[in-house]
């Protein structure tokens, strides 16, 4: 699947004219325009009056289209369900929730679903839209043995996790103090979004017609996301690798209340790398909507010389076996049995929308245990395809259980 771009005038496009006018005039804007004689999918006349808008006016907006274009997909829906059945649940309102997702279901598009819920369910909005932005994160860091106690989601505890947050950036990174925590839950999973005040900085803007060197102060990101039936903490923080365990710290004392972090038996899982130089028979199963798996690229990293590697990376469109061919034709000249794989690239289609091409994936699996696939329903069939192969790691009480 082609990676989807954003533009206004395209946006227009998809989304159903009455709808656009409902979201303009709410906000007293084009009044004058005439939105039932506009063709479907032909807004010219709305683009061209959007761009007579200042600035100040139209990129508030423009922001938002941007989120509803990002929610308009199978992933964003999905996010949209979740968040809905929770809202439904705390206003005691449960047996309005398959009526909210049947009315949904029945609108033509995934682009009409993401406006009709921003416009007609805003309460669902916030949090539908941090769990799709959490969906599309990868290399999440997981802690286990953490307890079953319930997290503490009160002002006080998500206000202590907040400080000792900013607190902690500011002291070892230099960063500012301020930080703001949104707490959300999802099913039976906690889930804290957490943006400490980062550097300031400076970065080119246009602003009334004038360009210049603008300063502000952003704010980075740190995702928890706890299971209190498993006893984890997932964390997703693209920072320095130093800061996940006071993180996870920090979460403990401050949701669990725990006076210290648990100790966590050292993760014995590796990636079953070394057995992929003898060839790779992937398994999976076909209504998982997986095909055409295939290794384009090993690396090998030498058991003798510290520091040499060779990369084999090979064209496998035509040829699935295109990286064992390159390999053997090397073999012939370098003592393989000398070095290990410790990384590899596994190219596969899998089927997100019955009625649209496979999507392309690439799986990039680094000894010992990383990967870049995510937890998501379409990774997760990934993951199950890798572990009924023999590579994805298995929990060691399944593994004696086998």
């Amino acid at each position: 699947m082609a990676t989807r771009h954003y533009t206004t005038k395209d946006f227009f496009r998809q989304i159903p004219n009455g709808l656009l006018a409902r979201y303009f005039h709410e906000r007293v804007l084009f009044a004058d325009l005439d939105f039932a004689a506009m063709k479907e999918t032909k807004p010219d006349a709305l683009f061209a009056a959007w761009l007579e808008l200042d600035e100040a006016v139209r990129n508030p907006m423009d922001a938002v289209f941007r989120e509803i274009f990002d929610m308009s997909c199978k992933k964003g829906f999905k996010a949209i369900i979740d968040e809905a059945r929770w809202q439904f649940q705390t206003q005691g309102t449960l047996e309005k929730f398959e009526p909210f997702v049947d009315a949904l279901s029945e609108l033509p598009n995934h682009y009409h679903r993401s406006m009709v819920t921003f416009l007609d369910h805003n309460d669902c909005w916030k949090g539908a839209t941090r769990f799709y932005h959490a969906d599309t994160l990868s290399y999440w860091r997981k802690r286990k043995h953490l307890g079953h106690e319930a997290a503490a989601v009160n002002d006080a505890s998500i206000l202590q996790l907040s400080d000792l947050i900013g607190d902690y950036f500011h002291h070892t990174h230099g960063t500012g103090r301020n930080c703001l925590v949104e707490p959300f839950r999802r099913g039976d999973l906690d889930y804290f979004f957490a943006y400490p005040e980062d550097h300031s900085q400076q970065s080119p803007e246009w602003v009334n017609g004038e360009f210049d060197n603008r300063p502000h102060n952003p704010a980075f990101e740190v995702v928890f996301v706890y299971s209190q039936k498993e006893g984890s903490l997932d964390l997703n923080f693209r920072g320095t690798y130093k800061a996940v365990e006071p993180l996870w710290a920090i979460f403990a004392q401050a949701i669990l209340k725990l006076d210290e972090l648990p100790p966590d038996p050292k993760d014995k899982r590796v990636y079953n790398l070394n057995s992929l130089q003898q060839g790779f028979d992937p398994v999976f199963d076909l209504a998982s909507g997986i095909s055409d798996v295939a290794i384009k690229k090993l690396r090998l990293s030498s058991k003798v010389k510290h520091g040499d590697k060779i990369i084999l990376e090979a064209d496998t469109t035509t040829n699935s076996n295109a990286v064992y061919d390159l390999m053997e034709k090397i073999g012939k000249s370098i003592k393989l049995h000398q070095y290990n794989v410790t990384q590899v690239e596994i190219a596969a289609s899998l089927v997100v929308d019955a009625d649209k091409p496979p999507k392309p994936v690439i799986i990039r699996i680094t000894h010992p245990n990383s990967c870049s696939l995510k937890y998501d329903e379409q990774d997760l069939k990934l993951r199950e395809m890798l572990e009924a192969s023999g590579i994805e790691p298995k929990e060691a009480e399944e593994a004696t259980e086998a």
